[in-house]
């Protein structure tokens, strides 16, 4: 029920996640269906305590940027940036660490650190061309940060790339095989590209 309600209801979602808390407060999946209903609605010191029990319970790192994002929502950005960087980058599936290397660049954001926000994002999985399940919410984040700097042409060329990669995933997502979309129809300028990458 937490699943089903989470994206409409999200106050209703964590009414049920913690009935269920009290019935199997031992059950991994339980107290990580409590931790990301409380993210939901915004009780991100319950969320801390509920992910950190999770991971305790599972001995998994999957929900790292989640704690990570956790941590900035109670004001402290900097333990936000020790927890991402106290794991094993490598050892995370591929969406995971994605979602880590945003929620990294937003503590960053958090510290005024715009910059180093954007080096944040500077990860193998940045790829212009093609669109995974993770790259409209990670070129979005490029966008995000590149507008902080100032840098409005190429924030809007990487927010293009990030509805594009979106259109293109929706149209596919009844396809068999969805692991990758080619952009092919993007129409971006090489200039805009060669000093984007510079």
């Amino acid at each position: 029920m937490a699943a089903r309600l989470i994206d409409d209801d999200p106050a209703l979602a964590h009414r049920h996640a913690l009935a269920a808390s009290r019935r199997a407060g031992r059950i991994a999946i339980v107290r990580e269906t409590v931790a990301i209903t409380a993210y939901a609605t915004e009780d991100y010191a319950l969320a801390l305590r509920e992910l950190r029990t999770y991971r305790r319970i599972s001995g998994k790192d999957d929900q790292i940027a989640l704690l990570v994002d956790s941590e900035r929502g109670v004001g402290r950005p900097d333990r936000a940036l020790e927890v991402g960087r106290a794991v094993d980058r490598s050892a995370l599936p591929v969406p995971v660490r994605v979602e880590l290397a945003i929620a990294m660049s937003g503590a960053r954001l958090d510290l005024g650190e715009t910059e180093r926000a954007l080096t944040e994002l500077d990860i193998p999985e940045l790829d212009p061309d093609r669109a995974f399940e993770w790259s409209p919410a990670l070129f979005a984040a490029r966008a995000a940060v590149l507008e902080e700097l100032g840098r409005t042409d190429e924030a809007a060329l990487w927010q293009r790339r990030a509805d594009i990669a979106a259109e293109a995933l929706h149209d596919a997502s009844g396809a068999a095989d969805l692991e990758t979309i080619v952009i092919e129809d993007a129409v971006i300028e090489d200039d805009a590209v060669e000093g984007d990458r510079s």
